[in-house]
């Protein structure tokens, strides 16, 4: 590696603890599961202890921890539209809890017009980028090809045949499934050009490649991003969207009270300009400092240093992963094209359960990784290869509370301090699971379908409690 991984590792918290097993023994724990949170960076957790010296309510307070606390409020949300290359005087950052969060905002706050109600949405995006659109306009969603990437035919398809019906492209940056990336800018060229906007979901993007949304009249511009701190190394429970500030400007705010108001009588409302409006009641003002500070060290390290470890990561778990004989790798498995991806590789073992594998993975070998459909359905049914007719019969079973053959795979998903170790370790377990050598005898769930080891107790109060030290 042209990085030192001991370098990155140092800059997290909770590297390298110690976890039980099945054995019996404990064993340095391995997070492949970075799709789905991150832990937090050491940076982000001192800043935060610092700013909690100062901690108080923000906008409108006298006190010097009311100003302090404003001023760091508002700082981050600068640092935000930075980390994005947004422009405060034509964008802004409006902070909330998550991208789900976020993304309804948007499509409850859209100016959709009886001609133009229609949003092309693709195949392979998370829930959040999917369901939020149903619930406000026509959805229409983009095809895939078999291996899973946008079709872009379909994609300009649907442009000609909806021109200037078509008021907004939902696509995310990267698949928190596959890891292939979207060529958004392409895609938000072609989308102006048929008199649209693009949002797109960057939950899974940001924390592994630069964002830019650039000036509005670029052709080629995002007209609205989201963002989740928690997938960015800054869990504690904040999300952004920053998009047009002309947006926001108009209609009404989607949630009311304090906060976001000039003046009111009992019979007017006047709303404070965005984003204020946006923001009704106390603010998660912690988690806007949390994620600025991960945004600052993000920049510090440089996004290209980042996609570059990432890169070598993938490339290096593609190639011994494809060791296991009858292993199924799906999405792009070529370790040559690694640096156009993100590390997420989501992966099945013939003939065992994917439930299973995850299970054994975290109780006798310390690794966590994802298993299931990723709030992606759709995705991975495509992926899978399921025809109309398996997947209702599947339906059927798990509305009925039978989930034991609820199809899904297993995720890999690498973080900026994951290292060639944990790839090895991972390897090694696989090898054993594919070999039927693990030691526990595992009785799985019907109602979740999840796996759990015969006589396995653990007093999680030993590891955590909400008891004063």
């Amino acid at each position: 590696m042209n990085t030192t991984i001991s370098e990155f590792r140092t800059l997290f918290c909770g590297m390298d603890t110690p976890v039980p097993t099945l054995s019996g023994k404990t064993v340095p724990y391995v997070n492949l599961d970075n799709a789905a949170s991150t832990p937090a960076l050491r940076h982000v957790q001192d800043c935060v202890n610092r700013f909690l010296t100062y901690y108080s309510s923000v906008h409108r307070g006298t006190g010097f921890k009311s100003q302090i606390s404003t001023h760091a409020y508002e700082t981050a949300r600068s640092q935000m539209l930075n980390f994005v290359g947004a422009d405060p005087q034509t964008h802004i950052c409006i902070f909330g809890k998550n991208t789900t969060e976020a993304i309804n905002k948007l499509a409850r706050r859209f100016p959709f017009s009886e001609k133009q109600n229609i949003v092309l949405v693709s195949q392979m995006e998370h829930h959040s980028n999917d369901l939020p659109w149903r619930a406000v306009a026509n959805v229409i969603h983009v095809r895939l090809l078999p291996d899973g990437r946008l079709d872009e035919s379909h994609f300009e398809e649907l442009l000609r045949k909806y021109t200037h019906q078509i008021a907004l492209v939902a696509i995310s940056g990267a698949s928190n499934v596959t890891g292939y990336i979207n060529p958004i800018h392409r895609l938000a060229e072609k989308a102006h050009a048929a008199g649209a906007q693009i949002m797109v979901d960057c939950a899974q993007l940001a924390p592994h490649r630069k964002v830019d949304m650039r000036p509005l009249d670029d052709p080629a511009h995002l007209d609205y991003i989201t963002l989740s701190a928690h997938k960015m190394y800054a869990p504690f429970g904040s999300g952004a969207l920053i998009g047009r500030r002309d947006t926001f400007e108009q209609g009404e705010p989607d949630l009311r009270g304090g906060g976001q108001v000039e003046i009111v009588t009992t019979r007017q409302v006047v709303w404070s300009a965005p984003p204020e409006r946006e923001e009704a009641g106390s603010p998660n003002t912690v988690g806007a400092v949390a994620m600025a500070a991960a945004a600052a060290q993000l920049e510090k390290i440089g996004m290209q240093t980042v996609a570059a470890h990432e890169a070598e990561l993938t490339a290096y778990a593609l190639q011994r992963l494809q060791s296991i004989p009858g292993i199924h790798i799906y999405g792009d498995k070529q370790p040559d094209y690694a640096d156009r991806r993100l590390g997420v590789i989501p992966i099945n073992l013939p003939g065992i359960s994917h439930f299973l594998v995850a299970a054994i993975l975290g109780y006798e070998y310390g690794i966590g990784v994802r298993n299931g459909c990723f709030c992606a359905h759709p995705y991975l049914l495509h992926l899978l290869g399921f025809s109309e007719e398996q997947a209702e019969q599947i339906r059927r079973q798990m509305i009925s509370g039978d989930r034991r053959n609820a199809p899904g795979m297993v995720r890999i998903s690498f973080g900026l301090y994951n290292s060639p170790a944990d790839i090895d370790r991972l390897i090694e377990a696989l090898q054993a699971i594919k070999k039927g050598e693990y030691s526990g005898y595992y009785q799985q769930t019907p109602t979740t379908g999840e796996f759990h080891p015969l006589g396995w107790q653990v007093e999680y109060e030993q590891f955590f409690s909400f008891q004063p030290q």
